[in-house]
């Protein structure tokens, strides 16, 4: 190769070198526009963050004060709930997620898997009743879940949707005081529940049946206190059995076993929406009634103490999605106990 070839070649990989050169610095450039883009986008928006904070609560506190639609249920809490059943000897039934979407027509929870039209119309009936000694219970779900752990307030959070709570409202009377229907459900759902606040919980709840002759209403797997301490205080228990699933479709014989017994017992309630009717059925016989819903499950969970729910072996939990597999209690003082049964 001559000299002038050489030459030649030189300068076209300077020129080659000359033009990708150019090229990274036009890319070079906008990269720069980009990143001081970017920086100022994040900048703007942590102005306008620290702006919304800044005007957040009188936003909020119009929007409350003037809102287009809805409001918050008066609610009590669960230490009030338990003065009046103690003090006043008054009954409660309770309206969670299951009975209001039986309300809605919708199915929610295994323990009620047929939708039903009567049963529809009697939850609706207990739910607008006025009944001085009925305590009607709804979720404390509708404004700060402050209290609740962070997996309790994600769950509210997707189950309480704009239609939902519509939905609630439309049944619920402003102008009425209700009780927290968690006050069942001392532990899990609380981000305390690793302090000794849900020990204190159960032992003021516990005094709803202490000295008391008990007759529990519970679902065929339910088992209340079987394995545990939670009712070593009543004075005497004798049990009800009716099915783990759809209970209402034997409501009729587990009410009329109910009516033959003596007016000072106190009924205990764990079956499901039926409970909710069954509650209201005893009270206006004259009898107190308190539905407990999963106060057994609650218990075993703060025995185990782990923060969350788990399986219990030989008890029927509808909120756990896994299939479980029980077997009928065989337990001796369990079945001694049982004065009818309309499990089958």
């Amino acid at each position: 190769m001559d000299f002038e070839q050489q030459f030649l070649s030189l300068l076209g990989i300077v020129e080659g070198l000359q033009r990708r050169v150019f090229q990274l610095e036009e890319e070079n450039k906008i990269l720069t526009r980009g990143q001081k883009q970017l920086l100022e986008w994040a900048e703007l928006n942590q102005q306008d963050n620290i702006c919304f904070q800044d005007n957040a609560a009188y936003e909020l506190r119009d929007t409350l004060e003037r809102p287009d639609w809805g409001y918050f249920p008066k609610i009590l809490d669960g230490p009030a709930a338990i003065e009046e059943i103690v003090g006043n000897r008054n009954s409660f039934a309770r309206f969670g997620d299951g009975e209001f979407a039986a309300i809605a027509g919708r199915i929610r929870h295994r323990f009620q898997t047929e939708l039903d039209g009567k049963l529809q119309k009697r939850l609706k009936e207990v739910l607008q009743s006025e009944r001085p000694g009925l305590l009607l219970g709804i979720a404390d779900n509708y404004g700060s879940l402050e209290k609740y752990t962070e997996q309790t307030r994600r769950e509210i959070r997707r189950y309480l949707s704009p239609k939902v709570r519509r939905e609630h409202l439309e049944l619920l009377d402003p102008g009425r005081t209700y009780y927290d229907a968690y006050v069942t459900r001392p532990y899990v759902m609380y981000n305390d529940n690793q302090t000794e606040a849900p020990r204190k919980r159960f032992g003021n709840l516990k005094r709803i049946w202490e000295g008391r002759d008990c007759i529990f209403v519970e679902g065929s797997m339910t088992g209340l206190g079987v394995g545990n301490d939670l009712f070593a205080n009543a004075g005497s228990i004798r049990r009800i059995i009716g099915p783990a699933e759809n209970a209402f479709s034997r409501y009729q014989q587990i009410l009329e076993a109910c009516l033959r017994q003596k007016k000072d017992v106190l009924f205990l309630l764990a079956l499901g929406p039926t409970a909710t009717i069954l509650a209201y059925d005893l009270y206006q016989a004259g009898y107190q009634a308190v539905d407990i819903g999963h106060v057994d499950l609650e218990y075993e969970w703060f025995l185990r103490g782990e923060g969350h729910r788990v399986p219990v072996e030989g008890k029927y939990n509808n909120e756990i999605g896994e299939e479980q597999q029980i077997s009928p209690i065989e337990d001796r003082i369990y079945r001694s106990q049982v004065i009818a049964d309309f499990s089958w």
